[in-house]
């Protein structure tokens, strides 16, 4: 790994193909300077970022290609969506999707190694295939990224150049949840057993269970991501201390980067394996929490779309939900408002008019209640959704449709 400065970067590139792909970190480690000087030496390149947020490259020959859309591409004129699910996006980049040039964003090296800091995600594979085919791997080296163990690793042997950046990482806050999040929060807390093992993402939702869990003693945290709310667990000794918090990005406060820098509690994997649902299931009394846009009495969910156009993807849902299903003692939740303020529109329908996301979670949570749909019939799963879950003024109607499509 040889230092460079960014003015260097036309000249490493210049052998790079016609139109490359760049695979870029996603989430909020997206290394935003070292992209911009990339986007100033290639006139034509797809970029593939996981959740880009706002602040990306957006230009004529800039090709925003993702397996799930964030803020920084969804409105895109250019936006080349992928399908899939998250744990197999590391497959893409050694098959349909093979990287010409990998951007990372890192600690300073150590003991011979960078760190990933707080993305791991699907960096790993973007590097091993970008390296299979002599792709070029470059690293924004930032003293501001927190240092974590595990796939976070990375010998510098393996990256090419790296410029060193001193910049912020984005922070994520969070806040207090409203009164439907607390309450579909208090739900769900209620069912989660001491010694579970936790997936918790971002929203208000997973931050709404927390409070809940400060009593539990023993969880485990098994997750794509985490953020603050996970250090007031811990600090009230809920957290089993003999386990690692197993994760593969996180994003919060300064707070939260503090704390996971060199903690050797904090083990960073690589989505392939914190996705993979058969080490999923594997996990004691795993609790999978997932959100979603719409679902309907067939007990299938809408988590992707909006009037047919793509609103995010995947991610992670279809993984922990299989793998949570297959755990002994595991339980999937799929958690919503049962009225769409916005929309002025019910999240509970007879049918849903988008493709499903996922489908046959353990239970469907709303601020109205809890809905068990697994291991029921399906005129129960839709008795259950429209007593349970939806809100009361459309439950006449939903009844009503119900027997239209031959489920009551």
């Amino acid at each position: 790994m040889r230092e460079v400065r960014l003015e260097d970067l036309p000249t490493l590139l210049a052998d790079v193909p016609p139109d490359p792909r760049v695979v870029a970190s996603g989430n909020v480690a997206t290394p935003l300077e070292l992209l911009a000087a990339v986007d100033k030496a290639l006139p034509a390149y797809r970029l593939n970022v996981l959740n880009a947020q706002r602040g990306i490259p957006d230009r004529d020959g800039v090709v925003h290609e993702t397996s799930f859309v964030g803020a920084g591409m969804r409105r895109s004129a250019r936006l080349a969506y992928v399908p899939s699910r998250l744990s197999l996006v590391p497959t893409l980049f050694g098959r349909a999707l093979p990287p010409d040039v990998v951007l990372l964003h890192t600690s300073p090296p150590r003991d011979g190694k960078v760190s990933l800091g707080i993305e791991v995600n699907v960096l790993p594979a973007a590097v091993e295939a970008a390296r299979a085919r002599g792709g070029l791997v470059l690293a924004q080296v930032n003293p501001r990224m927190p240092y974590t163990s595990g796939d976070a690793e990375l010998p510098v042997e393996l990256v090419d150049a790296a410029v060193e950046v001193d910049a912020p990482l984005p922070e994520h806050g969070g806040g207090e949840p409203d009164d439907a999040s607390r309450v579909i929060g208090e739900h769900i807390s209620r069912l989660v057993p001491d010694g579970a093992t936790l997936q918790l993402g971002i929203g208000a939702v997973p931050d709404a269970v927390l409070p809940g869990l400060v009593h539990r003693r023993g969880l485990r945290v098994w997750t794509e991501m985490f953020s603050d709310g996970v250090l007031h667990v811990d600090a009230a000794g809920a957290l089993d201390a003999d386990e690692p918090l197993v994760a593969s990005f996180l994003f919060g406060t300064p707070e939260l980067y503090r704390w996971v820098d060199r903690n050797p509690r904090v083990r960073m994997l690589r989505t392939e394996r914190t996705n993979d649902p058969g080490l999923i299931a594997d996990r004691p009394s795993m609790v999978s929490i997932n959100s979603a846009l719409q679902v309907d009495l067939f007990g299938q969910a809408n988590a992707s779309r909006l009037q047919a156009r793509i609103y995010s993807g995947f991610g992670g849902q279809t993984d922990f939900l299989v793998g949570a299903l297959h755990s002994p003692g595991g339980q999937a939740f799929l958690a919503l408002r049962s009225w769409h303020p916005r929309a002025d529109v019910s999240t509970v329908v007879p049918l849903l008019e988008e493709p499903a996301t996922s489908f046959q979670p353990s239970a469907i949570v709303t601020e109205n209640g809890l809905a068990r749909v697994w291991g029921l019939t399906q005129s129960e799963q839709a008795r259950e959704i429209i007593d349970r879950a939806a809100h009361p003024k459309v439950r006449d109607e939903l009844v009503e449709e119900a027997h239209f499509l031959g489920l009551l």
